[in-house]
């Protein structure tokens, strides 16, 4: 049996800052060092989060915007778990499995690349309406839209049916509305199916709280985005619209309230309650705060990225959250990672942001990349080709073309995926319990039998 590694490294999160610092330590560490990877992560897949619009409105295959990280990473050790607390003290991470299995994971440098979560604390109601993070999101999103044209569909009465034909996208950044853009091509391309139904019965509302959407663009850029929006039959966007509460149907802004059938949150993200809870240094918006290399001060062998850490930048304010920073940082970190095992001093990271990109649906985006302004389709193809060739393996970029090929030429379906048999699986989660509470076996699983 093989003698255990000198050196653990831990990476929590299988996102884009964590496959890619993965994948780059595993071309620095060759298979046979005497250091030993570990990713671990909710879901067996890495999802290509900027394709979850396309998967929503059925252009993509669900399975086609996210890879297998086993196919990814070849020998990094994989652990499918969520991750249930960190002691920071005896540097060991404990994360349970879904039948309750419970995983003791030992490390020398630990790198927290967790992500966010949609920020449902700001607004208040917000746990009643959809959020849009993850594949399921993206999924039970789709099942209810083509809900609620099956009850409109047989709805007699005009009051209800216009309620049940109103979608309200909440948060005007650059998710929402690439949310509320596929949206409406999604519910063009299917009203199709619904005969006794009329397109100027559907409404949109887009609603943000300060005087402009899109506060990541520039100005002219926004412009065209809420002009293009606008221009759609049924669309409105609300700026300087705080929204003060949610219900199951409504949407309540300070002086009038508008139901809705849909309603999708947007506004924001917030930390991961794992890493709240950990005794560090946060940053504004409660990221854990790291120096220029991604480092802890705090404890030398822990970095992070992504979402989750605010990495200060050369002008002293901090990088975006967006997916093109988060691989950058994801190899960086792991060549700082590489020197410091190897006994080196680790390099500040520095990126310059090629640009931005978005969807608007309808063949249509927007996008300042390299300081040039796109706008149309051609913006729209060039974010699709980007996002192409950043997705690992070409087996997966096969099935995308194919994908698009095929939506070129056929309307998107209208098939719900059924959900019910989660239900079961999820119920024998809850019954299992946190099981890293000392009540319950861990298991400390040797490395060589985690893959």
């Amino acid at each position: 049996m093989p003698d255990k590694p000198t050196t653990q490294i831990l990476i929590l999160g299988g996102g884009f800052g964590g496959v890619f610092a993965a994948k780059e330590l595993e071309k620095l560490f060759p298979q046979d060092s005497n250091v030993q990877i570990t990713l671990l992560n909710r879901d067996n897949f890495f999802l290509m989060t900027p394709l979850l619009f396309e998967a929503m409105s059925g252009t993509l295959e669900f399975r086609h915007c996210s890879v297998p990280i086993r196919d990814f990473l070849w020998h990094t050790n994989f652990v499918e778990a969520t991750v249930d607390r960190i002691d920071l003290k005896t540097r060991t991470a404990f994360a349970s499995a879904a039948e309750g299995e419970v995983y003791r994971l030992p490390y020398d440098h630990l790198v927290l690349a967790l992500g966010a979560k949609t920020d449902q604390q700001r607004i208040p109601g917000s746990e009643l309406a959809f959020t849009f993070k993850a594949l399921a999101d993206a999924v039970a999103v789709r099942n209810h839209v083509i809900e609620r044209f099956e009850r409109a569909d047989v709805e007699a009465d005009p009051v209800r049916r216009q309620k049940l034909l109103t979608f309200a996208v909440i948060g005007g950044g650059l998710v929402g509305v690439e949310i509320f853009g596929e949206l409406t091509a999604f519910v063009d391309e299917i009203l199709r199916y619904y005969r006794r139904l009329n397109r100027d019965e559907i409404r949109f509302h887009l609603f943000h709280a300060t005087d402009r959407i899109l506060p990541e663009v520039d100005p002219p850029l926004a412009e065209y985005a809420t002009r293009t929006l606008q221009n759609r039959p049924g669309v409105k966007v609300h700026v300087n619209a705080p929204v003060q509460g949610i219900d199951r149907d409504c949407v309540y802004l300070r002086e009038q309230s508008i139901q809705a059938g849909t309603i999708i949150l947007a506004a924001g993200i917030t930390r991961t309650p794992i890493v709240a809870e950990l005794p560090l240094e946060k940053g504004k918006h409660g990221q854990i705060a790291v120096d220029a290399t991604m480092r802890s001060q705090q404890h030398p062998g822990l970095w992070a990225l992504g979402d989750c850490a605010a990495i200060p930048a050369p002008d002293g304010r901090h990088y975006p959250y967006l997916a093109q920073h988060a691989m950058r940082e994801g190899r960086h970190l792991a060549r700082n990672v590489h020197a410091a095992v190897r006994g080196q001093s680790p390099q500040p990271f520095v990126y310059g942001t090629l640009g931005i990109m978005g969807s608007l649906g309808h063949y249509t985006g927007f996008g300042r990349v390299m300081g040039i302004r796109l706008r149309g389709f051609v913006a729209w193809w060039v974010r699709r080709t980007y996002y192409l060739m950043v997705t690992p393996r070409w087996s997966r970029r096969i099935r995308i073309i194919a994908d698009w090929t095929i939506a070129l030429l056929f309307r998107p379906d209208i098939v719900k995926i059924d959900m019910e048999c989660e239900r079961p699986l999820a119920a024998r989660r809850a019954a299992a319990g946190t099981v890293s509470d000392g009540k319950h076996p861990v298991s400390s699983v040797p490395p060589a039998e985690l893959r």
